[in-house]
């Protein structure tokens, strides 16, 4: 009877390995044809594909070169040139051998945590670390790979203490009124540096401990996906295999329907970064949270639960992060220019009333002009199925201004990472007659042309477009159009975020096949056209350059599509023919040269020179001291300069003495509402205000339309003071 029912239990394990096997195999082979038959660059997967791949598959399962050892990566270099092959056959021998390796290294790195935690770091000794992983490499045997460790746990408790120091600090200096109110609750025990020191020690002791078991539970799939995406990424960074958890998470980000902060977040190494904020969203409307923070921690506010983020895959992350609407999480940031941050941030659903396009009639209060100013968060279209869009939102405020008579129009398509291709196509067609405004082109070589056939032209006067780095997609198309047809000046960073292409996603769970292997196969995001202007060259990493170029705050931000590996490259093709607006140009050097000596004499923009300056000489020197004496005093280095390069409250200029705000709201207002969203309403406008009047950029982009309207009614220019 025994043996019965144990030769059942190794038929049934065999079944299911078989299964598998097949359903591996299977899914191999469909990303395989999905990659071949619809990327844009129309790669076979063979031997030379597979050895870029290694790279990056090594980049997956050892980011901070901190488990593999030289001869680790000898041994896994055998399947160097067999990925392809191991894609088809199902039979994943570099994933075998990979997980083998890997496991011992795991439990070895253990037996070190719980041999370095059991006991204080020295932190009067003067040693250090390098925290860059491309600067590292892999160490050569298991007594460096130990000492690595030692200097990881000692530089990680280090900063958890200092943390804690810093926190409690500040705590002692709130004032006497919290105080009072804290009364009431429970008051926190003050801890002595001993019981810092040993708080940090234990915090971080489990949070690796935690780390490494969820290194060795990563399931079958986890590892699939690394080993796919290692190949898919060879064709470009933004064609990814999605496994059926990861399709969830990417669902919801394209719904936006999920409650939570509004950022979207990625891997980068060992570290969790921002790489956008949601129009709308909580963090957009708290204002603290910035594109490439480095998120550190995440604390839930009603609980006091704290959970350490470094080392943690994303989508895990995400899960700490996301949480019902009305509860707030704290974040506790590592800033661009190094210093920490702590933000709270109220969760909530992405207000869609804050991403619609606003506008505004700003004046300066030492210049007789009256301008128009509109802002586009996003290319927007059918918005939670009411039918409004972009196009119609900005026509009508056009309108709007026109009746106002502004002497220009000031067009901001800063932060703005694109959305619905169609209102880049009817929003340039609102400034010109008619013709093309983008070229498509798909992985066959066949071009579609993208036109504006509507001969009507909502404004034809002054216009200037504001773009950043973060300008991406639409946002390029747009602002490429009218700066081919010659029909605005284009305002901002160097040259916009650069991304070119067109992605799809194909659901791999289609076909009768799929479903007989049981399971979800999740999806493969490609990408399968690209951009071209009508000028014929790409928006693809290049993106748009601006007309007039001003000081860049994120010029030391890796985060462009140049900045990214494996980034599908810039071309061109055919141009398209079109007429040029012929309509009162204006001299841009001479607004270029005007502008670049206002630029030099303005206070605001040198302090971004330098803190640029600062912040590069910082990034450059990746190693870091693990001596506390040493630390604090960087700290207080780099604290005391960020604080004199920060523009202080008394050197904002007000840009704005006369405002008329604008909004459109269109909501339903439920009976009962009106007092809250009186109230709402009324702090938007106040922040719209502000963000107006603060910000340095649109002043600028004020002058020089104030140059624009003196060049084209000949009037004399202004004189520049040196």
């Amino acid at each position: 009877m025994k043996l019965i029912v144990f030769l059942a239990l190794v038929l049934t394990f065999n079944a299911q390995a078989f299964t598998q096997q097949k359903r591996d195999k299977l899914l191999g082979n469909l990303i395989k044809k999905a990659l071949e038959n619809y990327h844009y660059r129309s790669l076979i997967i063979d031997d030379s594909i597979s050895e870029i791949a290694f790279k990056e598959y090594l980049k997956r399962v050892d980011p901070g070169k901190q488990f593999l050892l030289v001869e680790d990566v000898k041994k896994l270099e055998a399947h160097k040139s067999k990925m392809d092959d191991q894609m088809v056959s199902g039979t994943f021998s570099i994933i075998t051998s990979g997980s083998e390796i890997l496991e011992k290294r795991f439990k070895k790195i253990e037996q070190w945590r719980k041999e370095y935690f059991s006991k204080d770091f020295d932190f009067k000794k003067e040693e250090e670390i390098e925290l860059d992983p491309d600067k590292r490499v892999f160490q050569k045997n298991e007594k460096d790979l130990k000492n690595l460790w030692r200097k990881i746990f000692k530089q990680a408790t280090l900063s958890r203490y200092l943390t804690l120091l810093e926190e409690q600090n500040e705590e002692g200096k709130e004032d006497k009124e919290k105080k009072k109110k804290k009364k009431k609750k429970k008051k926190e025990k003050k801890l002595s540096d001993k019981e810092l020191r040993e708080k940090a020690r234990k915090s971080i002791s489990d949070k690796y401990k935690k780390f490494f078991k969820r290194l060795r539970d990563e399931s079958h799939d986890d590892n699939l996906e690394k080993f796919f995406n290692a190949i898919a990424n060879v064709y470009d960074p933004h064609t990814n295999y999605l496994p059926p958890r990861r399709k969830e998470d990417f669902d919801i980000d394209i719904s936006g329907s999920l409650e939570g902060i509004g950022a979207v977040l990625q891997e980068d190494g060992s570290y969790i970064k921002v790489v956008s904020i949601v129009p709308g969203g909580a963090a957009w409307r708290q204002k603290d949270l910035a594109v490439d923070d480095v998120i550190l921690r995440v604390k839930q506010a009603k609980t006091g639960e704290e959970v350490d983020l470094v080392d943690m895959q994303v989508d895990d992350a995400v899960r700490y992060i996301r949480g019902p609407k009305g509860t707030t999480v704290v974040l506790t940031v590592k800033k661009l220019d190094g210093t920490r941050k702590v933000i709270p941030i109220v969760r909530d659903v992405v207000e869609i009333s804050a991403s619609f396009a606003k506008s505004s009639v700003i004046t300066h209060k030492d210049h007789d002009l009256k301008l128009g100013y509109i802002t586009v968060p996003k290319f927007y279209r059918d918005f939670d199925g009411n039918g409004r869009n972009c196009t119609d939102d900005v026509r009508r405020e056009l309108v709007r201004l026109k009746r106002k008579k502004v002497d220009g129009i000031i067009l901001d398509l800063r932060n703005n990472g694109g959305g619905a291709l169609e209102d880049a196509r009817q929003m340039s067609g609102l400034f010109i007659e008619k013709g093309p405004i983008v070229q498509i082109r798909d992985h066959r070589g066949k071009t579609d042309i993208l036109k504006d056939d509507d001969p009507s032209i909502t404004y034809n006067g002054p216009l200037i477009v504001m773009v950043n780095r973060f300008s991406a997609s639409a946002s390029e198309i747009l602002a490429a159009a009218l700066q081919d047809y010659g029909r605005a000046i284009i305002v901002g960073n160097d040259f916009t975020h650069g991304k070119g292409t067109v992605q799809a996603i194909l659901n791999l769970n289609q076909g009768p096949i799929p479903k007989l292997m049981g399971g979800d196969m999740g999806a493969l995001k490609v990408t399968i056209q690209k951009f071209y202007r009508i000028i014929g060259s790409s928006t693809q990493v290049k993106g748009v350059v601006s007309d007039i170029i001003l000081p860049d705050r994120f010029a030391n931000s890796k985060s462009r599509e140049a900045d990214i590996e494996n980034s599908l490259p810039w071309d061109r093709i055919s141009p398209r023919p079109f007429a040029p607006w012929t309509d009162k140009r204006v001299d841009i050097g001479m607004l270029r040269n005007r502008s670049q000596m206002r630029v030099k004499n303005n206070e605001r923009f040198n302090k971004i020179f330098k803190m640029n300056d600062y912040i590069k000489k910082r990034n450059e020197d990746t190693k870091v001291s693990l001596k506390l004496e040493t630390v604090i005093k960087e700290d207080k280095e780099n604290k005391d300069m960020i604080e004199k390069l920060k523009i202080k409250k008394e050197q904002e200029k007000l840009i704005v003495s006369e405002f008329e705000e604008s909004i459109k709201e269109i909501e339903k207002i439920k009976p009962g509402e009106e007092k809250q969203w009186k109230k709402d309403f009324k702090q938007r406008k106040e922040e719209w205000v502000k963000n107006i009047r603060l910000d340095v950029e649109l002043e600028e982009a004020f002058y020089i339309m104030k140059d624009i309207f003196h060049l084209r009614n000949n009037k004399k220019l202004s004189k520049i003071k040196n």
